[in-house]
C-alpha cells in the first residue's frame, strides 16, 4: 500500500498548486511565464485528475475494511479531502453562470 501513500503525497502537492493557481487568477505575483504555466499545469490539469482519484482510492480502502490511517497519516487524508472540496466548489459554484441571472 505504499502506492497510496505516494498518491496521497502527490495529491497534496497538486492541491497546493491548485490553490496557487487560483491565487494567480486574482493577482499575477510571479511575473514569469514559465513559472506561471508550470503552476497552472500542475494545479489545474494534474489536480483535476490526481485529487479525485486519490479520494476514490480512499473510499475503496475504507470499503475493503482496512484501516486507512495505518497507511496514510490522518492530516494528509484531511488535506486531500479539503482539496477535493475546493476543487468541487471551484468547478461547480465559481463557474455556474445560471446563478448569475
Amino acid at each position: 500500500m505504499r502506492w497510496l501513500l505516494f498518491l496521497s503525497r502527490l495529491s497534496f502537492i497538486c492541491g497546493f498548486f491548485f490553490l496557487l493557481s487560483i491565487s494567480l487568477r486574482i493577482y499575477n505575483w510571479t511575473h514569469d511565464e514559465v513559472t506561471t504555466s508550470t503552476i497552472i499545469v500542475i494545479g489545474y490539469f494534474m489536480g483535476l485528475i490526481v485529487v479525485p482519484v486519490t479520494n476514490i482510492c480512499y473510499l475503496i480502502v475504507l470499503f475493503t475494511k482496512r484501516k486507512l490511517t495505518s497507511i496514510v497519516p490522518w492530516w494528509l487524508i484531511l488535506v486531500n479531502v479539503l482539496s477535493l472540496a475546493a476543487l468541487v466548489y471551484y468547478i461547480f459554484f465559481q463557474y455556474d453562470h445560471s446563478m448569475n441571472r
